[in-house]
């Protein structure tokens, strides 16, 4: 992962391949962000003009490389937009920086070193200027060859290496704020890349087992308990819901429960992902087109196993428990049929309309498991539903809960780590549409709705008086378009910021 330093040095003088600077979008015209007061100078004032000139606007993302003016010891200016100009004595927002440092990052693959010129007011921006260069700077590459020499390393000239070093110039080495505020970073950072990881490694290569032993090897490194649940104990303990989904499979299904705990801790919280490490759909099999980005259809699961290994590692005085429901979804002559009736590990049986609607059937084994320990609040996280992508589009995320105030707390925790998201109903009304002559509930209601319908069924498997949220991350979980910001083409890590924050949250008694 990229290195990160604070620094005090000048940009005129620090050896670099390059210096980044903010530009903003002023009603007349592009305008050098604070910060970049030394790199404007040696322009006699006028780098607005230059890059006016070459077609900047400071719009946000918008990359212009420069020559440096004479005397710089880096050969290149990269500034980077910003966006709109704030209103007098307001600073940029902190999405805004994020953004504009993972641009930057991004276009700065290949370089040793790159010096950021950005605005820092205060520590929490080099925080978010530190997070948007570790995000931007994301490469997944492991498949290819053409990047690497005889000995494993990059080739050169044969595919660019992330961005090696970044230093946040204005920052203060020997301020604990300033330093808490990168240490952070790095740690949710490099965390959610290997979230990104996970999602984008090919589902020949991560099965249920394979993943248990990834969560299993990391919670040994940071001293999380882990257990993992193999097909004769989910058997044994009558988990109907992810064994039916995984009975298709050559490769068997996993219940991976991690808990970190905190000798100081007063709330705990219990994340639960759904982790289909491929969805073919089973025997009610997706049709052409469908199938090929599935690999990203445990990314729920992703983001749960990252933001508890990144609680453990800033030490969050919380106890976060996290609830890994692994299978794979195949059709074969043991895959569960339409009109299977399973045995859930509640107690409760469902009937299975449509073995593609199998993402819940997992987590509603995986809720109840996790509701026995009785913990303060429950998130689910899942790419559960076309029909979320549908209302939302592809970058926004929704949220629905059993209580609204803490679906707003969730809501409001997103929305501060820059992870666009909205709050849905849960309508009572459509719970009827489940209704089954056979079993207890359908795994399928009304086709309108259908991601707020999903929402109702979870909600059956959740423990009596325990406060719930579920964020369907299903558009925003794999960006199939070109990168932007700090978001990369392929797994992008979505929820893992969240809950976090909602792990800090809970840590200083300010959750809901």
């Amino acid at each position: 992962m990229t290195a990160l330093t604070l620094s005090t040095s000048a940009a005129p003088g620090l050896r670099a391949d390059a210096i980044v600077i903010g530009v903003a979008k002023g009603a007349g015209g592009p305008s050098v962000a604070p910060g970049a007061e030394a790199v404007d100078k040696a322009y006699d004032g006028r780098l607005a003009g230059v890059l006016e000139t070459l077609g900047a606007s400071g719009a946000e993302g918008e990359v212009t490389k420069l020559p440096a003016p004479a005397g710089f010891k880096a050969p290149v200016v990269v500034a980077v937009g910003l966006g709109a100009e704030p209103e007098k004595d307001a600073g940029f927002g902190a999405e805004a920086l994020r953004r504009a440092a993972g641009a930057a990052a991004r276009a700065l693959a290949g370089a040793k070193k790159a010096a950021f010129a950005l605005p820092l007011a205060e520590a929490a921006d080099a925080g978010v200027v530190a997070e948007g260069v570790l995000l931007g700077a994301y490469s997944f590459d492991a498949y290819k060859e053409s990047a690497k020499d005889a000995k494993g390393a990059r080739a050169k000239g044969n595919g660019k290496a992330p961005l090696a070093e970044a230093a946040l110039l204005g920052g203060k080495p020997r301020d604990k704020a300033y330093k808490a505020a990168v240490e952070r970073a790095a740690a949710v950072a490099e965390e959610l890349n290997r979230a990104r990881d996970l999602v984008n490694t090919p589902p020949n290569d991560l099965n249920p087992e394979a993943f248990a032993a990834v969560a299993q090897t990391a919670a040994k490194e940071h001293g999380i308990k882990v257990q993992v649940l193999d097909e004769k104990a989910l058997t044994k303990g009558g988990y109907g819901g992810i064994l039916g989904v995984g009975a298709g499979s050559a490769s068997g299904p996993r219940l991976v429960k991690l808990s970190y705990t905190s000798p100081k801790a007063k709330k705990s919280l219990a994340f639960v992902g759904k982790g289909i490490t491929y969805d073919s759909g089973g025997i009610s099999l997706k049709p052409a087109g469908h199938n090929e980005t599935m690999k990203c259809d445990m990314a729920g699961a992703a983001a749960v196993f990252a933001a508890v290994v990144a609680a453990a590692r800033l030490g969050l005085e919380v106890n976060v428990t996290g609830w890994l429901a692994l299978a794979e979804n195949m059709p074969s002559g043991s895959a569960t049929r339409p009109g299977d009736v399973l045995r859930m590990y509640s107690g409760k049986t469902v009937e299975v309309l449509n073995t593609d609607a199998e993402g819940r059937l997992v987590l509603a084994d995986a809720l109840w498991a996790a509701s026995q320990d009785k913990p303060d609040a429950i998130i689910d996280v899942a790419t559960l539903t076309g029909a979320m992508m549908l209302a939302l589009g592809s970058r926004t995320y929704g949220v629905m809960a059993n209580d609204d105030a803490f679906r707003t707390a969730v809501y409001e925790a997103a929305e501060e780590v820059g992870e666009p998201a909205w709050p849905m109903p849960l309508p009572e009304h459509l719970r009827k549409g489940m209704d089954s002559p056979t079993a207890d509930i359908a795994n399928m209601g009304e086709r309108m709705g259908g991601g707020l319908v999903a929402g109702l069924f979870l909600r059956e498997f959740v423990g009596e008086g325990i406060t719930w949220a579920h964020l369907d991350i299903a558009g925003p979980a794999f960006n199939e378009g070109g990168p932007f910001g700090y978001t990369p083409k392929g797994g992008t890590g979505t929820a893992v910021r969240t809950l976090v924050r909602v792990a800090e949250l809970a840590a200083a008694g300010e959750l809901g």
